[in-house]
């Protein structure tokens, strides 16, 4: 694979810093899981009238393997004016987005302009931007999250009463905060866990995006790297990304455990061994052929899920964002749709350029689950 300049780099690697106060705070919240979770339900308890004038309605989740798309396609259902979504402002108390949005609304405002987030990608964010912020309520309810020997699936049979009422609650207060009437949230790890949500919110919607395996893998590679050297530069960046719930990339990179640990450990082998494209290819088809495994197991869970194809996404951007808000239930947004066909297209900024034996090692891993996704062997 190509590798950027170095001073290129080194700006890139400058993105991850964190401010002193975002930092501090989050290691007092983070260091102290009872107390972030005794506040929220404080919180719960406090504004129990309002939350109950906000039932769950028909939940909206985006989830698959990470750059696959899934931050885009959050971002244009973001816009959508029946939907409430979690923002950066949200981190990090975001057991608690009542309690610190009425705080950050009494705070001076500035003028904010749109940067480049630290992946490198050209999507730029505010603190007004829709965030990834769901993992860390998995996490403190479920320790074993992200650690590799651990299977991390979850399914319809399994019950944890107590998550089950803090997450539903948790929905309400991010509908209440952005006074919207459908909840959505990007939850690349909920791949794993759909039959489960499913269980919990019969009418739940689920986007799982897809990405044919050369540029799906080429884009991972790129973003690791970034981030290992975005971490290494800036330490306080790796204990951020924890908190938040992000293990994909870095010094933390840890792969997602399908309820097969043979596979899991085969990918964390292979990455220590160098073999990167070919670990990532193995992570890709493992991901990818338990979702549709699991569709082709449940009736309802294949209804409920709508398999995206990045690449039909970027090549007609208004008639596929048609179909995804028709598959979630949305009415009907020409904005939305506009705003799809003005700002995607295939991403130029970087190329495959994999070995020979990087292509066959990839083709051989992700053939048969990309071929159940329309993929040829040059995807």
């Amino acid at each position: 694979m190509t590798r950027p300049h170095s001073s290129s780099a080194s700006q890139s690697a400058d993105k991850f810093a964190v401010t002193p106060w975002m930092d501090r705070l989050g290691r007092i919240l983070y260091e102290r899981p009872g107390l972030m979770r005794s506040l929220a339900q404080m919180e719960t308890r406090l504004y129990a009238d309002e939350l109950e004038e906000r039932p769950v309605v028909s939940p909206i989740w985006v989830s698959g393997l990470a750059r696959s798309g899934s931050t885009v396609l959050l971002e244009l259902l973001a816009d959508h004016p029946e939907v409430a979504t979690q923002r950066y402002r949200d981190f990090p108390p975001v057991f608690t987005p009542i309690f610190w949005n009425k705080l950050v609304d009494y705070m001076p405002g500035k003028e904010e302009a749109p940067s480049e987030r630290a992946h490198g990608d050209r999507i730029y964010v505010t603190s007004e931007s829709p965030e990834a912020f769901e993992e860390p309520v998995w996490m403190s309810f479920f320790p074993h999250l992200h650690k590799r020997v651990w299977d991390e699936t979850f399914g319809c049979k399994d019950s944890h009463p107590e998550f089950e009422a803090f997450l539903a609650a948790h929905i309400r207060k991010v509908l209440f905060v952005r006074d919207g009437t459908r909840y959505l949230a990007k939850a690349n790890y909920n791949v794993t866990r759909l039959s489960y949500l499913l269980k919990m919110f019969p009418d739940a919607r689920f986007v799982v995006p897809v990405r044919g395996p050369v540029w799906h893998v080429a884009s991972l590679m790129k973003q690791h790297r970034l981030f290992v050297q975005g971490e290494t530069e800036h330490p306080e960046a790796r204990a951020h990304l924890a908190r938040a719930g992000h293990f994909e990339f870095g010094l933390d990179r840890v792969p997602i455990n399908c309820g097969d640990e043979d596979v899991a450990s085969a990918v964390m082998q292979l990455w220590a061994e160098g073999r990167e494209a070919e670990g990532w290819a193995l992570q890709w088809a493992e991901v990818y052929a338990y979702v549709a495994r699991a569709c082709e197991s449940d009736p309802a869970l294949s209804e409920a899920v709508f398999f995206l194809r990045y690449e039909e996404l970027c090549e007609r951007p208004a008639e596929v964002m048609e179909r995804v808000l028709g598959h979630c239930g949305l009415t009907p947004s020409v904005e939305v749709l506009q705003r799809a066909q003005r700002r995607l297209r295939p991403p130029d900024y970087y190329a495959p350029d994999f070995t020979p034996g990087e292509l066959h090692a990839i083709r051989d891993r992700t053939a048969p689950v990309a071929s159940y996704f329309g993929y040829g062997p040059s995807s």
